[in-house]
């Protein structure tokens, strides 16, 4: 079973991140018409492509973050969806992005530099946009956030899809979570979370750590446990309701834990991000997760798990609390700082577009929203929520009206009306097939009905700003 879950994970980044298959072509002189252009930037590909009608806006997509390890098909991704790429090109806009040098891997400052450059390629080859948006999906809704507030004179407007906005925020996160694994479910101590010399062996014992937890009381109560002072919500499918019992929702809560902060970002995720930034970016030196427990809203649910077990939550939290600690490499903080942590200045009109319960980057969508109250122009940021599970648990429906209340927004100076009566009316005259949400938890696809929501998603536990 864990193993068919890891798989239908890699699946779905690759569908993520690679997208539709590609016509190929060549860059040159820009033609009136449907045309697809592709080559290399200073080492990155790129793909563009333009509408038969082209209505002068161009969409610049950044694409989400790629695992070292797992197989990608070639070509380079301009939307989340095929159909949302389809239905864009259908209405006449213009599509642009790069795989990033590299392309696999935490291409924080990287990317930067080559979106940039790709979009220097369009306004000298195809031609300068009337508008410009720079889109992107979680990895790349960061990325396409931060290119709008250092290049504001560039863009028009953001279009951020379960983005992560305070990756530093994450990977705290993904340690706390590991933390917690391998002091509570193992008997090694000394098991490297950070600059691993065998980040392989320590991915292995983890995640027999947590499988084996699952089938105990006693296991999955501390399961709820490392779930809860990582924040992650006990619910992974787009497709189901939130668990109403208690045991499932854990069952889900390990979902997270192994599948994003154990295999993606654990040891050998966090291989690559060291490489980057020179170091470990990530601590908890002074975190006290007794505390944690108490802000993430779960105590009443990890009592309740620890009383099924028989145990005492708080015999766990002094194990914790005597730990030793793991601290940062000053370059590294700063780096992640640097590239990975968003400003919240929005020179330009930004909309979020985020799950509820997306145990990757949810927290970073109210996050975002506070920083925004205090760096930025709060006027200018328009946030939409979608009642499912899953990281990225949307339909094309849902993008293409999260796009069109952005585009309302950069042409008229006002927003429309996003109440979610609203847009799940508008949302229900889609397709069928614009209407399908693919769900990692069940590896499969379903036409679900539209789900936007006033409900947020709970604070960050530990926030970097």
């Amino acid at each position: 079973m864990k193993q068919r879950r890891w798989h239908t994970l890699v699946v779905l980044l690759v569908c993520l991140i690679t997208g539709l298959g590609v016509a190929t072509g060549t860059a040159g002189a820009a033609e009136p018409g449907r045309h697809t252009y592709t080559g290399a930037l200073d080492g990155a590909d790129y793909r563009v492509e333009t509408p038969r009608h082209w209505n002068g806006t161009l969409i610049l997509f950044s694409h989400g973050y790629v695992p070292a390890g797992i197989p990608i098909p070639p070509g380079v991704p301009l939307a989340n969806r095929a159909e949302t790429e389809q239905w864009l090109l259908d209405h006449g806009y213009a599509l642009a992005g790069s795989d990033f040098q590299g392309r696999v891997g935490m291409v924080l400052d990287k990317a930067l530099d080559d979106q940039l450059a790709l979009l220097d390629w369009f306004d000298s080859t195809i031609g300068k946009p009337r508008r410009t948006i720079a889109s992107g999906l979680s990895m790349g809704g960061g990325i396409a956030t931060r290119l709008a507030e250092r290049y504001p004179g560039r863009f028009d407007g953001v279009l951020s899809i379960s983005a992560g906005q305070d990756m530093q925020a994450t990977m705290n996160r993904g340690l706390d979570v590991t933390f917690a694994v391998r002091t509570l479910l193992t008997d090694d101590q000394r098991l490297e979370l950070v600059k691993a010399a065998d980040p392989g062996h320590s991915v292995q014992v983890l995640r027999q750590a947590v499988q084996q937890a699952l089938t105990t009381p006693a296991g999955r109560a501390k399961l709820a446990l490392a779930g809860a002072i990582g924040g992650l919500p006990g619910w992974a499918s787009a497709h189901q309701p939130q668990p109403a019992d208690p045991v499932e929702r854990i069952r889900q809560q390990e979902w997270w834990i192994e599948s994003a902060y154990i295999v993606t970002l654990g040891p050998q995720g966090r291989s690559d991000i060291e490489r980057r930034a020179g170091g470990n970016p990530s601590f908890n030196v002074g975190v006290d997760y007794t505390a944690e427990l108490a802000r993430s809203g779960q105590r009443d649910d990890v009592e309740q798990a620890y009383r099924a077990a028989g145990a005492d939550v708080r015999d766990d939290l002094r194990r914790l609390a005597d730990a030793p600690r793991i601290a940062p490499d000053p370059p590294a903080l700063r780096w992640m700082y640097r590239f990975g942590v968003t400003a919240g200045t929005t020179p330009t009109p930004v909309v979020t577009l985020h799950g509820i319960a997306e145990g990757i980057v949810s927290p970073d969508a109210r996050w975002y929203g506070e920083r925004v109250r205090v760096a930025g122009h709060p006027d200018r940021l328009r946030q939409l929520y979608v009642g499912r599970g899953d990281h990225d648990p949307f339909s094309t429906a849902d993008e293409v009206l999260a796009l069109r209340t952005l585009l309302d927004r950069v042409e008229t100076g006002r927003w429309p009306d996003t109440s979610p009566n609203t847009l799940n009316a508008q949302a229900a005259t889609f397709t069928p097939q614009q209407q399908t949400v693919f769900d990692i938890f069940t590896s499969t696809e379903q036409v679900r009905p539209p789900a936007f929501t006033d409900q947020r998603p709970p604070r960050a536990l530990r926030p970097s700003l």
